[in-house]
């Protein structure tokens, strides 16, 4: 993807996460080991339903084009990151920069559409069961997926065009350990106007279509719950859409702490920290949360051990 920008700046000087030198080793390594299991975690959930037949239905389709999300996020920011622990300068170019930035809006858009996807899934599987496989078809799942992704790419598209336009001065050093779109509006010399704007209606576009969705799904499944006078009912239905739920506070809990706009110095570093749960914490959460829980991935888990040691 070839970037081109009219601004005097080649290169982006990224500050980091901190600037306390007896910090940065202990940083790096607890970074590692989190990208470490993160990375691990992922790969074995991915595995796990490919390898498993049983495993192959709607449910598990879903959750593994969120796994594979999932993954392909945690290599945006983290390799860099640990690079900024070990290196004296962490210099980023341009073209990398826009590139990060892209990705970044391309995952997190995806996945918006994904969880929402989900939240639908959750919704037929407890309120129409019996309507389930005609439903939710592998040809509906795969239109969802597709759309999902096409809708992310043409956001991050979007996202991205505003970003090159900006010029940037003399300042190259973004406060940041990341190539964020609020790091960037507030480092360029030009008009952010239009920028800030088509920005704000993208992300407001996709969080209030998608938080509706979601929302109207669990007072749906809610309605229905209580409706359910036995108590397995009710605990098959928790253990359908009990981590999706909890997947779904996380991201978008976190995502909006992280990209309210920062009203002094002191937010500034606030947000930075809500922005390391976002980028790795509650990525290395997901594979926990829906395994924990879930008697299928033990099963599957089991069969592929003894498989692999017998």
């Amino acid at each position: 993807m070839a970037v081109e920008n009219d601004s005097s700046v080649t290169e982006f000087i990224l500050m980091g996460l901190t600037d306390q030198p007896e910090l940065q080793l202990p940083l790096f390594f607890l970074f590692l080991v989190n990208y470490g299991v993160t990375v691990v975690g992922y790969l074995s959930f991915i595995n796990l339903i490919y390898l498993n037949s049983h495993l192959h239905n709607p449910m598990y389709f879903f959750l593994f084009n969120l796994s594979f999300i999932d993954l392909c996020y945690s290599f945006v920011f983290t390799p860099k990151m640990l690079t900024s622990f070990i290196s004296e300068k962490n210099i980023i170019s341009f073209t990398e920069c826009m590139t990060q930035l892209f990705f970044f809006c391309f995952f997190v858009n995806s996945e918006c559409y994904v969880l929402t996807a989900m939240a639908c899934d959750c919704y037929v599987a407890i309120c129409k069961p019996l309507l389930y496989t005609v439903t939710v078809s592998p040809q509906f799942c795969s239109l969802l997926m597709s759309g999902s992704y096409v809708t992310g790419f043409a956001g991050a598209m979007v996202h991205t065009g505003c970003m090159v336009r900006l010029i940037f001065c003399d300042s190259s050093i973004i406060s940041h350990y990341t190539c964020d779109i609020l790091p960037l509006l507030q480092l360029s010399c030009s008009s952010t106007y239009a920028s800030e704007l088509v920005t704000s209606v993208i992300v407001g576009t996709v969080v209030i279509i998608s938080s509706l969705i979601i929302c109207i799904s669990y007072i749906l499944i809610l309605s229905n719950i209580l409706h359910i006078s036995s108590s397995q009912g009710w605990f098959k239905a928790f253990s359908t859409c009990g981590s999706h739920l909890v997947t779904v506070g996380l991201f978008y809990g976190f995502g909006l702490l992280t990209h309210v706009k920062p009203s002094s110095a002191g937010s500034v570093g606030q947000g930075k920290f809500f922005s390391v749960f976002y980028t790795n914490v509650v990525p290395m959460l997901n594979p926990l949360i829906y395994s924990l829980r879930n008697k299928d991935i033990k099963l599957s888990l089991k069969k592929t051990l003894k498989r692999i040691t017998n």
